[in-house]
């Protein structure tokens, strides 16, 4: 595919314009409309809290669901958002480098898109909210979850631990604060 030079500069910049996949985007489903509130911020806060107190969540997979959009969202997220670059420079690389913990952990298919995953995730949170158990079930459905069904619904009500995935949010949350302390010393 031939790509003239403003192509290609697009795609120097992460847009992926000359290579004709485009690059992948997700939304987590409680911010479409709100513009006030910054989504990574508040993902890279709740999901680094929800990280540290996992004991909190058990029995909870609902909230399991939230934090693993909130990931989803992030890996996808960090690195395609050029402001990221100089606020979470480690962040950037790190949230979407622990991917594979939590995708195996949840038994999330490797391939899947973040969308994919958050829409499905979002699909069981209905069903808790609905209080129907036979929708949450049929939320995880395979081959996007494997085993699917009541077996992951099973992992999300008992959340393992996620070292990798917990010392990337850590990292991230850091250098947001430490991003936001420079800017208030200015």
């Amino acid at each position: 595919m031939r790509c003239d030079r403003r192509v290609f500069l697009a795609g120097l910049i992460g847009l992926g314009a000359c290579s004709g996949t485009p690059p992948e985007v997700a939304q987590l489903p409680e911010f479409r409309g709100f513009l006030s509130i910054d989504p990574v911020r508040y993902s890279i806060e709740q999901g680094a809290d929800i990280l540290t107190n996992p004991r909190r969540h058990t029995g909870q997979p609902w909230e399991t669901a939230r934090l693993i959009q909130a990931l989803e969202f992030l890996a996808v997220e960090l690195p395609n958002g050029p402001r990221w670059n100089v606020v979470l420079p480690m962040g950037q690389l790190a949230v979407p480098a622990a991917r594979p913990e939590w995708r195996q952990a949840f038994g999330i298919a490797a391939d899947a898109r973040a969308q994919e995953v958050i829409d499905s995730l979002t699909e069981l949170r209905r069903a808790f909210a609905a209080r129907s158990p036979a929708a949450a079930v049929a939320a995880l459905r395979s081959p996007l979850f494997t085993p699917g069904g009541q077996d992951t619904l099973n992992r999300f009500g008992e959340p393992p631990a996620l070292p990798r995935t917990t010392r990337a949010m850590l990292d991230a949350r850091m250098e947001l604060a430490a991003n936001n302390n420079e800017r208030r010393s200015w």
